[in-house]
């Protein structure tokens, strides 16, 4: 019994000390899976920083690259800007442009539209300043000699422009006769490369009152002889169109191809004549508009010229700010 007794305090010793031991291999696994928990929580966190430390890294890059473009293409566009300005600066001194004194009609080079189109800026600046002048004047009830003075140096300066147009129209008629130097508003109601005198006298007809019966009597008749000039070129337009592309049509080989080298060169030679027609159409059309402007003054008064000049400048104007609205408006 005492042999069984010392065996059983042996036994019960031993069992406590292996639950001992098993309690403190399942603490040191608690603990060693709660710092395996932490490591890879620390490890998933610094995967995302380094993450986001990469992308701000690339996007700072990026940003760093389209400042470099950016500041680049500032540069470039100076340059661009030196160079043209220096072209132009040695294009005046050759003469290639329109001196501001001179005989403007004679110094166009072959470069017609480029200077076409410089030179019309220059008009029609100094004629908003003429037409300025003429306002502040009609404000101010200048006398009629003064308004007569201004009213006859802005008429000269509209045969300034008409001897321009006609000097570059030599250089490139298509040019000059597609209004390709005025606005898209101005060109919506162009009449070979200009202004429809008979539209203008319309314009006019409810804006110069009161008219005497005479000079009613000669608007009208003015309108109707310009309507009727206006109809004949237009029709003789119209006929040199269908003609020239007859004549095109006319190389055309059957399968729609060129035809023999002589023909062809025979059809493109006899549409290069016709052609050559567009300046002449170019040329009637201003000297009708200038003739109409100039018979339009001399059955007026000086004080109806001078509104009559206000009110055509002011048309213009609208046609402009309207061509500029149209270019800065929302687009979805």
């Amino acid at each position: 019994m005492a042999d069984a007794g010392e065996r059983t305090d042996t036994s019960t010793d031993i069992d406590a000390d292996e639950r001992n031991h098993r309690l403190e291999r399942g603490q040191t696994a608690v603990v060693a899976a709660s710092d395996s928990s932490d490591r890879s929580k620390d490890k998933t966190g610094d995967q995302k920083t380094l993450r986001r430390l990469a992308q701000n890294r690339e996007a700072a890059r990026k940003s760093r690259l389209r400042k470099k473009a950016y500041v680049q293409q500032l540069e470039s566009s100076r340059l661009k800007l030196t160079q043209l300005e220096q072209e132009l600066q040695r294009a005046r001194q050759q003469g290639i442009f329109i001196s501001s004194t001179g005989d403007q009609s004679h110094t166009i080079s072959a470069n017609g539209a480029k200077s076409f189109d410089i030179e019309y800026g220059r008009w029609l600046e100094e004629h908003n300043r003429q037409v300025n002048e003429l306002r502040a004047a009609v404000n101010a009830h200048a006398s009629d000699t003064d308004l007569r003075t201004i009213v006859d140096g802005i008429t000269t300066q509209f045969d300034e422009i008409f001897k321009i147009k006609g000097v570059a129209a030599k250089a490139d008629v298509f040019h000059i006769l597609s209004g390709m130097w005025k606005t898209p508003a101005e060109r919506c109601f162009m009449w070979l490369g200009g202004f429809r005198p008979s539209e203008i006298l319309k314009l006019l007809s409810n804006q110069l009152e009161p008219l005497t019966e005479q000079q009613v009597m000669g608007l009208c008749d003015l309108q109707q002889s310009s309507q009727q000039a206006e109809d004949a070129l237009s029709q003789g337009m119209e006929a040199l169109q269908q003609s020239l592309a007859e004549t095109l049509a006319g190389s055309l080989g059957p399968s729609g191809s060129s035809g023999n080298v002589a023909n062809y060169m025979g059809q493109m030679a006899m549409a290069m004549g016709k052609l050559g027609t567009l300046e002449k159409f170019l040329r009637q059309a201003d000297n009708l508009r200038q003739q109409t402007l100039q018979q339009m003054h001399q059955r007026l008064t000086t004080r109806q010229s001078a509104r009559a000049v206000l009110t055509i400048h002011d048309y213009f104007s609208r046609l402009r700010a309207l061509s500029s609205l149209w270019l800065a408006r929302p687009r979805e």
